[in-house]
C-alpha cells in the first residue's frame, strides 16, 4: 500500500493527511476507465450496438470533463471542503438520466475518482470512497425517473439527495469533531454544513433547468445523446 500512498503530510486543514503517489494516481486512472468501460457493458443488449456504445462513450467523456471544468469556477468554497459550483453536478446527472442508472453510476463513480486525482489528499481509504466515488456516483440515481413526467428536475435532486446522504456519513463518521464549539450536535453540524452548500447549487441549477429555452436545449441534446443511428 505503500506504493500508492504517500506518508502523512499537512494540509490546510491543520491535520495529518495522506497523498497519493505517483503510482497511486496512475491505478485510479486505470480504474476511472474501468467503471466507464463497465458503465457500457452494463446496457441492455439491445443497446449495445457498437455506434449506441461509441456515443455513449463520448457523451459521458464529454459529461465528466464539463463537470470537472465547471467545478473549478466556484462560486463559493467552504472552509473544511465542498463548494458552490457552476452546475458541475448537472452533467454527471445527464447521464443518468440519458443512459440510465447503472451507467449513471458507474459514470458518476468514475468522475468522484477524477475529482479525488485532482486534489489527491485524504484521511483514510473509507473517508476517501464515501466522499469521492460514493457520494458522486450517487448523482447517478437520476437515470430511475427518466422515464418521468419532470424526470429531469427530479432525478437531479433525488441525485443531489444522494450525493448529500454520503455527504453527511463523511461529516458525521470523519468530521465529527469539528462540530465541537459551533453549539451543534455533529449530526446537525454535518448536515448544514453540508446541506448549506449543495442546496444553494441545487436551488440555482433548479431554477435554471425550469427556463424552458433551457429545457427544450436540454431535451434535444437528450434526443441526440441516445438516438442509436
Amino acid at each position: 500500500m505503500k506504493n500508492f500512498f504517500a506518508f502523512p503530510t499537512v494540509n490546510s486543514w491543520e491535520e495529518d493527511v495522506f497523498r497519493l503517489t505517483t503510482q497511486g494516481i496512475i491505478a485510479v486512472a486505470v480504474l476511472m476507465a474501468a467503471l466507464i468501460a463497465l458503465a457500457l457493458f452494463l446496457q441492455p443488449k439491445e443497446k449495445r450496438s457498437r455506434r449506441y456504445t461509441v456515443k455513449q462513450l463520448v457523451f459521458s467523456a464529454m459529461a465528466m470533463a464539463l463537470a470537472t471544468v465547471t467545478s473549478m469556477i466556484k462560486l463559493f468554497e467552504m472552509p473544511l471542503g465542498g463548494s458552490i459550483t457552476l452546475l458541475s453536478m448537472l452533467f454527471i446527472v445527464l447521464i443518468g438520466y440519458w443512459y440510465g442508472p447503472k451507467a449513471g453510476i458507474m459514470t458518476g463513480f468514475a468522475y468522484g475518482l477524477l475529482q479525488f486525482v485532482l486534489d489527491p489528499v485524504f484521511y483514510s481509504l473509507p473517508q476517501m470512497v464515501v466522499d469521492y466515488p460514493l457520494a458522486f456516483g450517487a448523482l447517478g440515481l437520476s437515470g430511475f425517473f427518466s422515464g418521468k413526467k419532470h424526470g429531469l428536475q427530479i432525478g437531479y435532486v433525488a441525485g443531489v439527495l444522494g450525493r448529500l446522504v454520503f455527504a453527511f456519513l463523511s461529516g458525521l463518521l470523519f468530521f465529527a469533531a469539528y462540530a465541537e464549539g459551533t453549539g451543534m450536535s455533529a449530526p446537525v453540524y454535518s448536515l448544514a454544513y453540508n446541506g448549506s452548500y449543495l442546496g444553494v447549487e441545487g436551488g440555482i441549477t433548479l431554477a435554471l433547468l425550469c427556463v424552458p429555452a433551457v429545457s427544450k436545449g436540454l431535451a434535444s441534446v437528450r434526443r441526440m445523446a441516445v438516438d442509436p443511428s
